[in-house]
């Protein structure tokens, strides 16, 4: 009988597993994650309790003597160790220290394109128990010196190809008395030092952890510049511990201590460094580090460097499906790609084409205090709910007019959940486990960040301004972004700023910019309806010079609409979205089109170039 009832218990063990598939097919997916963010909760706790700080940078120095000769950065021609790479670190830190005189709790602005040295400046600073402000190398003038007023930097360090954009703006940074460092062996400006040739002159031996002893999880320890509704960039403050809960990613993602990573996203995001370069440091990896993105050579640069794993956002995979096919395109290595904002029809094409590579897509913001991971590959979802998100903070899908560009409210004065399976704007409850730090010395964006009174009377949620939808199996799917801020070729695009940069130009008199949806594009490309001055007709070349000298390429207007006039709202706010449900076609359009031409600049948009975008035979 013993024997009977022990030979049921094991045949029920045997397909309990079976029982929960068939209950829950992602049972052991999720079972997975749950011990990982256990794993996760477990390690951020112990290192909050360490006496001194436990840092992202001592992480680095315990890899460092862990494998001192593993290459920690490879880089075109040369490679560095973990060893090498904190010997080098050493030689920035006491340069700043020695010649710019730099103390605990001062920051410094890191104004340069990827490359080691960036690498070393930031951990130099670490080092020293400095902040590193994160300049994005495509902004200029007015935005240039916003970013020093945000984060009050005592030192801006710059690339030498930089330097006649410092210049630009170098009387104002005196004024300021800021100092100025171009990492070059010698300069002759006034105003502007070397410090190519002090790094190369200072000792590499260890820095005293002194220097730094005041650190601790809440404190500063990056600047990232977000684009916002200002029209000018924001300085997210990131502190330690969201250093770490971004690092943590690629635990979520499967990454192992013998990947091989490549980073070419731009290291002035959060994308590049926190989730790339950070979550590397975290598992003690190798970084394939790119200066920009080459579709052409990705896959020949994954084959070169053994590369194992891959960041992306949406954009690079479509860029890399429309490549010319070749033979090998399944010969690599690449067995993980980590990323953010990739389509569905995209993703389908990716696998097919390039082998069974699995795609862990996440979801979040720099300054938000909310995300998710699809950890278990469900093809166009953004994230999977998991009970652990409900256990760490409420967070809701709420009912929002977009026409009224807010949320819908009750009687009562609040707002209201939307069912599952429908669209909904994301707002995440602000509480001591989802803190959301704001941005520096920019308490109105701040504020306007935050929603009251959601549920209850007095409560405070932070405002995603992303429109979500989650289904009955509780994934997440991304549907458009609100505001004044939309999207394209992975950054953010302020309306306002290019608006203000519109109205410069002297034949302009009032500029609506806005995003415009392109077939087979992620995100929206941005378009300017315009009203021109009294008796003066569209001058197509000072808008076009005008927006180049001042605009990064992915904030430049594509197209443009003349309008006699521009309609505005009760309270004077432009109405943008008829302008961008009609779109660019001008066979909708009667009023006069532009196109921006690479080449040419603006020229008369027309039904032919209309439809060599439309059907994907011209680039944007």
């Amino acid at each position: 009988m013993s024997a009977y009832f022990l030979y049921t218990a094991l045949t029920g063990l045997a397909i309990l597993p079976l029982l929960l598939y068939i209950r829950n097919p992602y049972f052991f997916k999720d079972l997975r994650y749950t011990i990982t963010a256990l794993h996760i909760v477990f390690r951020m706790t112990r290192y909050s309790k360490r006496k001194p700080f436990y840092s992202i940078l001592e992480c680095f120095l315990d890899k460092v003597a862990k494998h001192p000769h593993k290459p920690f950065i490879v880089f075109e021609k040369s490679s560095y160790t973990y060893r090498e790479a904190d010997e080098e670190s050493n030689k920035v830190a006491r340069a700043l220290s020695t010649h710019a005189q730099l103390k605990e709790g001062d920051t410094v602005a890191l104004f340069l394109g990827n490359e080691p040295l960036y690498v070393w400046m930031w951990l130099g600073l670490a080092k020293l128990g400095c902040t590193a402000a994160l300049i994005n190398y495509n902004i200029r003038s007015k935005s240039l010196l916003h970013c020093f007023s945000c984060c009050e930097a005592k030192v801006l360090v710059a690339g030498a190809e930089l330097r006649g954009a410092v210049e630009e703006v170098l009387p104002s940074l005196q004024q300021q008395g800021v100092r100025v460092f171009i990492l070059s062996e010698d300069c002759d400006a006034e105003g502007m030092e070397s410090l190519s040739d002090k790094i190369r002159q200072a000792s590499d031996q260890p820095l005293s952890p002194q220097l730094r002893a005041n650190v601790h999880l809440k404190s500063p320890a990056l600047y990232i510049y977000t684009s916002g509704t200002t029209g000018l960039p924001k300085a997210a403050v990131i502190n330690h511990q969201r250093i770490w809960m971004a690092s943590f990613l690629q635990s979520i993602a499967g990454v192992h201590s013998d990947d091989v990573i490549y980073i070419y996203l731009p290291l002035y995001h959060s994308a590049g460094f926190l989730m790339g370069l950070c979550g590397a440091i975290d598992k003690g990896i190798t970084i394939v580090l790119r200066r920009k993105f080459s579709a052409s050579q990705f896959l020949d640069d994954c084959r070169k460097y053994n590369v194992t794993v891959i960041q992306y956002i949406g954009e690079i995979m479509r860029y890399l499906c429309n490549t010319p096919k070749k033979d090998n395109d399944r010969d690599h290595k690449v067995r993980l790609a980590l990323g953010n904002g990739i389509r569905a029809d995209t993703w389908a094409d990716f696998l097919q084409r390039f082998g069974d590579i699995r795609i862990c897509e996440c979801y979040g913001a720099t300054e938000g205090n909310i995300g998710f991971v699809n950890y278990v590959g469900k093809v166009g979802a953004i994230g999977k709910e998991h009970f652990l998100h409900r256990a760490s903070g409420r967070y809701a899908l709420i009912r929002y007019d977009t026409e009224k560009e807010e949320p819908v409210r009750d009687s009562r004065g609040l707002c209201t959940e939307v069912p599952r399976g429908e669209t909904g704007l994301l707002v995440a409850e602000i509480g001591a486990r989802t803190p959301f730090s704001g941005y520096a010395k920019n308490k109105q964006q701040t504020e306007k960040k935050k929603l009251r009174d959601v549920f209850v009377k007095g409560d405070f949620y932070f405002n995603s301004g992303d429109l979500l939808k989650i289904d009955h199996e509780g994934f997440v799917y991304f549907q458009d972004r609100i505001g004044d801020t939309f999207r394209w070729k992975g950054e953010n695009v302020a309306t306002t700023e290019v608006a203000d940069h519109l109205i410069m130009v002297d034949c302009i008199e009032e500029a609506n910019v806005y995003g415009v949806k392109v077939p087979g594009h992620e995100g929206r490309i941005g378009m300017a309806a315009l009203k021109l001055r009294e008796d003066m007709d569209f001058d197509s070349r000072a808008t076009y010079q005008h927006v180049k000298t001042y605009l990064p390429s992915y904030a430049r207007p594509r197209f443009i609409r003349i309008r006699d006039s521009l309609a505005v709202t009760g309270t004077f706010k432009q109405m943008k979205v008829k302008l961008a449900e009609e779109g660019f076609n001008p066979a909708v359009i009667t009023e006069p089109l532009f196109y921006l031409e690479d080449s040419k600049g603006y020229i008369p948009m027309t039904q032919e170039i209309f439809s060599s975008i439309a059907e994907g035979r011209l680039r944007l």
